[in-house]
C-alpha cells in the first residue's frame, strides 16, 4: 500500500491512531496525576510515597518532571519515545513498590497506563507531531 493511501492499515491512519493515542493518553496523566501534583506541591511534599528512599522533594519533582512535563513532550511529539520512559519507571514504581498487594482490579489503572504508554514508546510518535530543524536533521 502506497504511504499516501488511506485506509485500515495505511501510514496515514496509523500516524493519525499514534496521534490520537499519545494525546488522550497523556491529557489524562496530566489530568488525573500531573496538575494535582503541580498545584498543590505543599501538600503533596507530606504524603507523597517515598519508596526509593530518595526524599520527599526528588521524589515528587521526578514525579512531577514524569507526569507534567513528559505529556506536554509527547502531546507536541517532542522525543516521545524518551518521554513515555519516565511515566512507565513511576508506574512500575507504584505498581510495584508503593502498592503491592493491589489486586489486578485495584491497580487497573496503572496496568492501563503501562499499556497505553508502552505501546507509545514502541509506535513513537508517527507522522503528526512538532517538526524541529535541529532534531530532524539528525533523523535517519
Amino acid at each position: 500500500m502506497r504511504s499516501n493511501e488511506t485506509g485500515p492499515g495505511s501510514g496515514s491512519t496509523a500516524d493519525a491512531a499514534l496521534l490520537f493515542l499519545r494525546v488522550a493518553a497523556s491529557l489524562l496523566v496530566l489530568a488525573v496525576h500531573g496538575l494535582p501534583k503541580l498545584l498543590h506541591v505543599r501538600a503533596q511534599l507530606a504524603a507523597i510515597e517515598d519508596p526509593l528512599h530518595l526524599g520527599a522533594p526528588l521524589t515528587l519533582g521526578f514525579a512531577i518532571f514524569a507526569e507534567v512535563l513528559c505529556p506536554l513532550l509527547m502531546i507536541a511529539g517532542i522525543a516521545t519515545r524518551l518521554a513515555a520512559l519516565p511515566i512507565l519507571a513511576v508506574t512500575v514504581v507504584a505498581l510495584t513498590l508503593v502498592h503491592p498487594g493491589w489486586s489486578l482490579e485495584q491497580g487497573q489503572f496503572a496496568w492501563m497506563l503501562l499499556i497505553l504508554f508502552g505501546t507509545v514508546a514502541i509506535g513513537g510518535a508517527g507522522r503528526h507531531r512538532l517538526r524541529w530543524p535541529a532534531i530532524e536533521r539528525h533523523r535517519p
